[in-house]
């Protein structure tokens, strides 16, 4: 048991870190590592658990998301337009590396479909007073 523990306590710090690095590299989804991340540390420890919730990082990127399995349109505009405007960038410097631009041209597309039909679109009042 204490072993399950200490690989989920593992697991979940390597997530919050990977999912830290997504919020400025669009390549790497934040929303999922810190789902999983919420999920190791609920199972490892409530006290890292109940740390992570209170985070402004937990509270911006997946609070609404976890309690209501959606995001204001505000929070999707934000989120597809700093992905666009980075990934852009990065077509833009692989001007020599094909390949390279057509995996960012398909990680863009995913992540427009994602987002405007995969993710619920909530009211901006539906929307906890933390989030605004």
């Amino acid at each position: 048991m204490r072993l399950k523990r200490l690989l989920l306590l593992i697991v979940g710090c390597i997530c919050l870190g990977l999912g830290c690095i997504g919020i400025v590299l669009p390549i790497l989804p934040t929303v999922p590592f810190f789902l999983v991340t919420a999920f190791c540390f609920a199972n490892s420890s409530q006290k890292l658990h109940d740390w992570f919730v209170g985070t402004k990082m937990y509270k911006k990127h997946l609070e609404s998301f976890v309690q209501k399995r959606g995001m204001t349109t505000e929070t999707k505009i934000t989120i597809i337009t700093s992905v666009t405007v980075l990934m852009g960038i990065g077509f833009l410097l692989m001007s020599r590396v094909p390949v390279g631009r057509v995996i960012l041209a398909i990680v863009w597309i995913c992540h427009l479909l994602y987002f405007v039909f995969g993710v619920k679109t909530l009211p901006k009042n539906a929307v906890p007073e933390s989030e605004t």
